[in-house]
């Protein structure tokens, strides 16, 4: 059912419209009442229904809403802003690997629809999510998504689950070229990379579908016992992307000056494209099942001064 909810409001532009504003007046509401501290705890408990133990955090979310509290590394906002980040990456040497950027605007009246191509993705750069992905931009509802983006451009992630990076973040709508891979599709690999270490990949088939399948490897792609939100499908197969290794290096490369982040590639015509980087997967929430993972995946990464 949940699922079912989920992509209604995904496929109809008026009801994401709805969820966005209620999305952006809880946040308000939530920066105006309560201390970073106690918005946290609310939103962990209202998600898990216990606290979470900010003081000795064994578990991975707890060491993720931890490091929201402690660990205010200011390279964390470059990266975590989808435009940005591509200056962070040049500066590694990663410029090939690189999306193509069409245009970005920081308001909504100077977004021009009529000089984008007929395909194309537009990305919040300051968010989660907030993305439209178009195959043909006359049958897109400009009306409502003009709305929709508007939301997106005065709205904040940190204001209900304070994600610091994003706090000072200037908003943006970032419109990338339109990619797909060998499926058809743009499949992302998600690398969870602990201490500089990637210890296993995120794969995802068949979004948007009845037939999702989310299934994590380890590195020799051997599929593991544990799901994030979703459990296994041990029965549908996710081939390995064929630039895994060179997926590997760079995501170690990249995540070497953090505790924790994830970092996102895609595999277009066999070549690596990077997605982005994330630094608290659905902000930090307890959403691995079976649940006793997310206390086994704390233990792979230590936190400072923990």
């Amino acid at each position: 059912m949940r699922e079912f909810l989920v992509r209604l409001k995904n496929t109809n532009p008026f009801l994401l419209y709805i969820w966005s504003l209620q999305q952006q007046k809880r946040g308000i509401k939530s920066l105006k009442f309560f201390s970073d501290k106690e918005a946290i705890i609310n939103l962990y408990q209202n998600y898990a229904g216990r606290r979470p133990n900010l003081v000795n955090p064994t578990t991975f979310s707890e060491k993720l809403q931890w490091l929201k509290l402690n660990y205010p590394n200011p390279l964390q906002t470059i990266c975590a802003d989808k435009y940005l980040v591509r200056d962070f990456l040049i500066q590694k040497g990663y410029e090939s690997i690189l999306s193509k950027v069409i245009c970005t605007v920081d308001s909504i009246e100077n977004l021009d629809i009529n000089s984008l191509p007929k395909k194309f993705v537009i990305k919040a750069t300051h968010g989660s999510g907030w993305n439209l992905i178009c195959t043909d931009k006359k049958k897109i509802n400009w009306f409502w998504w003009k709305k929709i983006m508007n939301v997106w451009l005065h709205n904040n992630i940190f204001w209900p689950g304070r994600e610091w990076p994003y706090k000072n973040m200037q908003p943006r709508l970032l419109v990338e070229e339109f990619m797909t891979d060998k499926s058809g599709q743009l499949m992302d690999y998600k690398f969870f990379c602990f201490n500089g270490k990637a210890k296993f990949v995120q794969a995802n088939k068949g979004r948007e579908t009845l037939d999702h399948a989310q299934n994590f490897y380890d590195l020799d792609w051997k599929i593991l016992p544990f799901g994030k939100d979703l459990k296994p499908r041990p029965d549908i197969n996710i081939d390995a992307p064929s630039c895994l290794n060179q997926m590997i290096e760079i995501a170690q490369d990249l995540a070497i000056e953090f505790p924790f982040v994830r970092v996102d590639f895609y595999e277009v015509n066999g070549k690596v494209i990077f997605g982005e980087l994330t630094f608290y997967p659905k902000s930090g929430l307890p959403d691995f099942t079976p649940p006793e993972y997310d206390e086994i995946l704390g233990s792979y990464f230590e936190i400072p001064n923990s």
